[in-house]
């Protein structure tokens, strides 16, 4: 992750109160920037005034106490400490749920256990997060430790208890947005969900957990990878599926399923296809280059920011993606940090 604009780094400790009291302190202004941000979504892309949002954060803030008590705790600890009411925080964590998959953020990630001289059997973990300007200022590095559980490293937006990011035990997770139907307020959110990941020690403690908690509220693509391999995750309300890399050892995915065919998935952005095919295209050559002698290992974030993620193919649906000048102000999309433009702080996790 790079740009010219560093977000702010806070280390939080304790029990799940307490951890939250201290996020919802150490962010209490990007945290009521949020609310105002997503105010404004909310009304151009699902007509939902705040007050209406929040009575649907209702449903799931029942569901989210009772499934996950001790992730409600730190929600509750958030609002506290920012002074604001815990459905404010539960709707930030509903945000994607809400709106309906309106939200189009996530784009292009990828998985790979390299092969090679010098590389053979590590896993890479990497993704593009194409999102509004607007939220820049409000993402934190966060660490996160409990007595006896997982230290956790990742980038969220203000209020948000769940996002992209590893842990301790080598599990790590990117996201992608999906848009289809139907979503079930009964299920847990997918920013809930990717704390769950984000807690585990493995891929299967993740899918065994989220399997037991019932699922998803909503269709969305994790990519998790622990020090073993990488999973493609296609969860919906309606069951998930999993892909597998392939024979080289690759996995991309974008904005669209690939073989969950579960749910009811419209044809909402015509240059995901395109992306998904044009990742692989790029990510097949970059592979054969390895096996050839190619050697990256000392610099594998930069050969993907110039080999595939500063891709402008099919702009401005690309990989690079651009902003969009057919779409609303309020729901364009930028890419914060573009690869492929001259590079700013590489900000680095842990950073002590």
């Amino acid at each position: 992750m790079y740009s010219n604009h560093s977000p702010k780094k806070i280390i939080l400790e304790g029990t799940p109160k307490e951890i939250g009291q201290q996020h919802g302190s150490l962010l209490s202004s990007e945290i009521k920037d949020q609310m105002k941000v997503y105010d404004e979504m909310f009304q151009s892309t699902s007509s939902l005034s705040w007050p209406e949002v929040l009575e649907i954060a209702r449903e799931f803030q029942v569901t989210i106490q009772k499934l996950t008590p001790d992730i409600y705790d730190e929600m509750v600890g958030i609002a506290q400490g920012a002074s604001v009411d815990i459905l404010d925080i539960v709707a930030l964590n509903c945000r994607s749920e809400i709106a309906l998959g309106r939200f189009t953020d996530g784009c292009t990630s990828l998985g790979w256990r390299m092969q090679g001289k010098k590389v053979e059997g590590k896993i890479v973990l990497a993704q593009n997060w194409d999102w509004t300007e607007r939220v820049k200022k409000n993402l934190a590095l966060v660490e996160i430790e409990r007595a006896n559980k997982e230290k956790i490293w990742m980038v969220t937006e203000a209020g948000i208890v769940g996002k992209i990011g590893f842990n301790s035990a080598g599990v790590g997770i990117c996201l992608n947005a999906i848009r289809a139907r139907p979503t079930d307020t009964s299920k847990l959110p997918i920013h809930v969900a990717l704390r769950i990941c984000l807690k585990s020690s493995s891929i299967e403690d993740a899918i065994a957990t989220l399997e037991k908690l019932g699922g998803v509220a909503s269709s969305q693509h994790i990519l998790i990878a622990d020090t073993s391999r990488t999973l493609a995750m296609e969860l919906s309300p309606l069951g998930n599926c999993f892909l597998k890399p392939g024979n080289d050892g690759f996995v991309a995915h974008t904005n669209h399923f690939i073989q969950n065919k579960l749910v009811i998935e419209p044809s909402w952005l015509k240059g995901s296809p395109v992306r998904l095919e044009r990742a692989n295209k790029l990510a097949s050559e970059l592979v054969s280059d390895v096996k050839n002698g190619l050697e990256i290992e000392e610099r594998v974030g930069r050969v993907l920011r110039e080999r595939i993620f500063s891709d402008t193919f099919n702009s401005p649906q690309a990989i690079c993606c651009q902003e969009d000048p057919d779409r609303p102000l309020p729901t364009r999309n930028i890419v914060f940090g573009k690869p492929g433009m001259t590079e700013g702080e590489i900000l680095r996790m842990p950073w002590i």
